[in-house]
């Protein structure tokens, strides 16, 4: 068989090129359009369900929460696994799927069950919801949002953490491969209603009431139209506090024809939500982001699209403010194509020193030597056709 794939190589040379030249072009091709990575993401086929319920300890979740989830996911077609942790406050559940399983499929199943269990979770036990689609190796970029002077004592923490996640964090999530962006570091802005006992005695009010109030008074009405000189005039009741004001105006209750507002039994104060974590940076506290990738996407090309964006980002900030960043995958992807194509390029040269000392022929060893590359375009052409990366193992 051999000496007959010979004898047709040897009478025909010019089908031979051709052949060799098209290898060529398709691997040239190919190296262009390769995703490059540090190291492969081995991450099965799974989609996650977190639950927060800050007011529940490990059992009730259990109870409540994960058990119900996980009792309507087991039909699910395509499921090989299930698995769950049920801690005070968050419930985790991770269902691994069979790898010929759709991702979107999986998560369209997933999400059906979950408008049904939703109904069995009791009211005030937290919302199930999927988490990104992502993996543990899906941050990419980390960044934090400082001032340009480090002495500018004008940009607060609760500031910074206003500008990451109204400026910054909505435009990153329109980048193609962006799965999500979360934030880290700083005041979660609020305004706390402090109900004054004293007061609350006074004018009869519950603190039930109190907290239906303010939930229901922070809200927009609209109503029908009113048709004057051939124009439509929309009806609509405006409720959405703005500021401190508005709130201490909004109506609790009225007795004996007086109305009791939230001035009279509650101050009202900017704070920020109970922490339960920090990032900091150098010698003080930071406010920044994590950029998480779609599971299977190229992280090189999601980094630098990501660093386009953060070009146009920063033209848009407040005047005295920068992003800098402090984790680049596409530094460590980098360096590991260089290592691996130093590596290559040396051993090819070994290898074609050996060839052409054995067989003692300069043009035999380097006709044999050329297989190297051959084979290697070639690899990478079915790299490409069958959706492997390109990273340190399997390069």
């Amino acid at each position: 068989m051999i000496q007959h794939i010979i004898q047709y190589a040897v009478r025909n040379p010019l089908i031979v090129l051709l052949g060799t030249l098209g290898l060529i072009a398709w691997g040239l091709y190919s190296i262009s359009k390769l995703p490059l990575d540090a190291i492969p993401d081995v991450t099965n086929n799974q989609v996650v369900v977190a639950t927060q319920a800050p007011n529940l300890s490990a059992v009730e979740m259990e109870q409540y929460v994960t058990y119900p989830i996980e009792i309507a996911m087991r039909n699910i077609p395509g499921l090989e696994g299930l698995r769950s942790v049920s801690q005070f406050g968050l419930s985790i559940i991770t269902l691994n799927f069979k790898e010929n399983v759709d991702l979107y499929f999986a998560r369209s199943q997933v999400n059906e069950r979950l408008q049904t269990v939703r109904n069995e979770i009791p009211a005030g036990f937290g919302i199930p919801a999927m988490n990104p689609v992502t993996t543990g190796l899906g941050e990419i970029y980390q960044y934090v949002v400082k001032p340009i002077d480090p002495q500018d004592s004008s940009w607060s923490l609760m500031k910074l953490r206003g500008v990451q996640d109204w400026v910054v964090k909505k435009q990153l999530l329109g980048v193609e491969g962006v799965a999500e962006i979360s934030s880290f570091g700083g005041h979660l802005k609020q305004w706390h209603v402090k109900v004054i006992p004293e007061r609350l005695q006074n004018t009869g009010v519950s603190l039930q009431e109190v907290y239906q109030a303010v939930a229901s008074g922070n809200e927009n009405s609209g109503a029908a139209y009113i048709e004057k000189d051939g124009r439509n005039y929309f009806i609509r009741g405006l409720g959405v506090a703005k500021d401190k004001f508005d709130l201490e105006q909004t109506l609790v209750k009225v007795q004996a024809g007086v109305p009791v507002l939230i001035r009279d039994i509650a101050e009202i104060e900017e704070a920020y939500a109970i922490r339960y974590g920090a990032l900091t940076q150098g010698q003080g506290e930071a406010v920044g982001g994590i950029v998480l990738m779609l599971k299977g996407a190229n992280s090189r090309q999601v980094v630098q699209n990501v660093k386009k964006r953060l070009l146009e980002v920063e033209k848009t900030l407040p005047p005295g403010l920068k992003i800098e960043s402090f984790l680049d995958r596409s530094l460590l992807i980098n360096r590991a194509v260089e290592t691996v194509t130093r590596n290559l390029l040396e051993g090819g040269l070994i290898v074609i020193f050996v060839l052409v000392l054995l067989l003692g022929h300069l043009r035999a060893g380097l006709i044999v030597a050329s297989v190297i590359p051959l084979a290697m375009l070639f690899a990478i052409g079915c790299m490409v056709s069958f959706g492997v990366s390109g990273n340190l193992m399997s390069l």
